[in-house]
């Protein structure tokens, strides 16, 4: 009997030798005479675990991790082709697994499960029935749908799908455009990365279904050069799409077109910012774009233009099948649906974790994300990458939705949190926003270009201690200053990672303050 193995070949498993492991499991099951199968899944987002190597049995996988290639001897003595647990790298049934099983999975159902570039297996977990259902409707009943589901971007800015659809849909144009925003620049997070490697066949499903919702026959997926194999695996799974009739000329045969591009960027952090990327795609410098018009109006090549961020569209493939009401059911308030949360820095259990909108703050460091991996006490957590704010304790009853997140002058992001034990020190933190925004500021506008670099030489000027020049006053004035003169994001959040720095951790900015904690 052929036994099957699943070691996941997603970069992050790579990094940590998931290939040295799949070379010995099969050179031993070799030398053992073993009939094996391995199959090159995608992560499940237990990070601290990979990589993790599941076995499929009787009762279904069993886990065992994080597993390096001089384990794989001793595992295969305990019984690892029978799935038995007699290792200390046995961690039972994968879908017992805590992390794991407490999660509500809709957009990463699929990740860790699936062969990434199986049609077969893509079918037989579900995929495509959201496309097919999209073929026997109308674009108008698509746009309904997913304007029902409460979907909104997941890129950050949470603006409702539906609405940007509608608005594409009922833009005159000889051409329309679907483009995926997959930059992702954002400290500690990973989950378009884990679609795109784990799943890549939910994405191009939900930018074929987009397309037939606005009529537009050609997308394309932009991502950064920094993910080369997140590169590679999504254009096999494009051509393999291709194949299948899935792209092309006539969609499964229903005589509508759509065709789909990878385009990769050169990793500057503005592209993430929509018009930005329109520029990049042009294949022109990535500049930030005054609105209006709109991208929805007037976005690539001046065409109307759908711009969702990738997680956003790989949702809408359950959404079509199961029904908007149905994805709506999940969340709270105008934060509908699933969440991907991306765990990372200083915890004992760093992965992504989904679930519907509503977790608090604290339950997901402390609870789910288990404290630091240091032991030390959580001074801080960083939500939405390196623009967001930094969360004190005393903050974690902050439920996790878009509402809540910015009455306490917070913003979600691309969902990534970044946890800092007590040795942080917070003045450190805000001088690299500054000089975040300084590198990474495509130079248009005064604010940003100008500001950022004046901000970090006013925390020097802190951090070296120089007395009664009012620098903290100036920085509040800069902060505001940028919040509300700057042209897009890049420069206008800057100040919610400084300002809530100051705010939280005055003593991390006071001469004396600082003295006392050196001594």
């Amino acid at each position: 009997m052929t036994v099957t193995i699943y070691v996941p070949g997603d970069s992050g498993s790579l990094a940590l030798g998931a290939d040295k492991v799949a070379l010995a499991i099969a050179s031993e099951a070799e030398e053992r005479g073993l009939d094996i199968r391995i199959i090159r899944n995608g992560s499940r987002g237990l990070y601290w675990l990979e990589p993790m190597v599941e076995v499929e049995t009787a009762a279904g996988r069993v886990a065992y991790g994080p597993v390096k290639p001089r384990s794989v001897k001793g595992l295969f003595d305990a019984g690892l082709a029978e799935g038995k647990g007699d290792h200390e790298l046995s961690l039972g049934a994968t879908e017992e697994i805590p992390f794991l099983k407490r999660q509500t999975r809709l957009t990463f159902a699929r990740c860790g499960i699936v062969d990434p570039l199986s049609l077969d297996d893509y079918r037989a977990h579900g995929g495509f029935r959201g496309l097919e259902r999209a073929l026997s409707m109308s674009p108008e009943e698509i746009v309904a749908e997913v304007t029902e589901s409460g979907l909104r971007g997941r890129g950050g800015a949470g603006f409702p799908t539906g609405i940007k659809w509608k608005t594409v849909l009922e833009a005159q144009a000889d051409r329309k455009y679907i483009v995926c925003n997959g930059d992702e620049g954002d400290s500690g997070t990973f989950a378009d990365r884990m679609i795109l490697e784990g799943d890549p066949f939910v994405l191009i499903e939900g930018m074929v279904i987009a397309g037939l919702a606005v009529g537009a026959t050609k997308g394309y997926i932009y991502m950064r050069s920094e993910y080369p194999h997140a590169i590679e695996m999504t254009e096999k799974a494009i051509e393999i799409a291709r194949e299948a009739n899935i792209l092309g000329p006539s969609v499964l045969m229903s005589g509508q077109a759509f065709e789909l591009e990878v385009r990769v960027g050169a990793g500057a952090y503005v592209c993430g910012e929509e018009t930005a990327l329109l520029d990049s795609l042009e294949g022109k410098r990535g500049v930030v774009r005054a609105k209006p018009p709109l991208p929805a109006h007037k976005g690539f090549l001046g065409k109307p233009t759908v711009i969702n961020n990738l997680v956003s569209l790989a949702s809408v493939p359950v959404i079509l099948d199961k029904g908007g009401a149905f994805y709506k059911d999940f969340g709270l308030g105008r934060s509908r649906g699933t969440i991907p949360i991306q765990i990372a820095g200083n915890v004992r259990h760093g992965g992504l974790y989904e679930d519907a909108f509503g977790l608090t703050l604290g339950e997901i460091v402390e609870d789910i994300a288990g404290g630091t991996a240091s032991g030390r006490p959580v001074k801080a957590v960083q939500v939405g990458g390196p623009l967001g704010a930094y969360f004190p304790p005393e903050l974690f009853d902050t439920q996790f939705d878009y509402e809540a997140f910015a009455a306490r002058d917070g913003l979600i992001g691309h969902a990534g949190l970044v946890v800092f034990d007590d040795t942080v020190d917070m003045l450190d933190q805000a001088r690299f926003a500054f000089e975040f925004c300084a590198i990474e500021s495509c130079g248009k506008c005064t604010p940003c270009r100008i500001g950022a670099v004046r901000g970090v030489e006013l925390a020097d000027s802190l951090k070296q201690g120089e007395p009664g020049v009012g620098q903290i006053d100036l920085i509040r004035d800069l902060c505001d200053t940028m919040k509300f003169g700057s042209l897009c994001a890049l420069g206008g959040f800057t100040p919610y990672p400084v300002l809530s720095a100051l705010n939280h951790f005055p003593d991390d900015f006071r001469k004396e303050a600082r003295r006392e904690a050196a001594e």
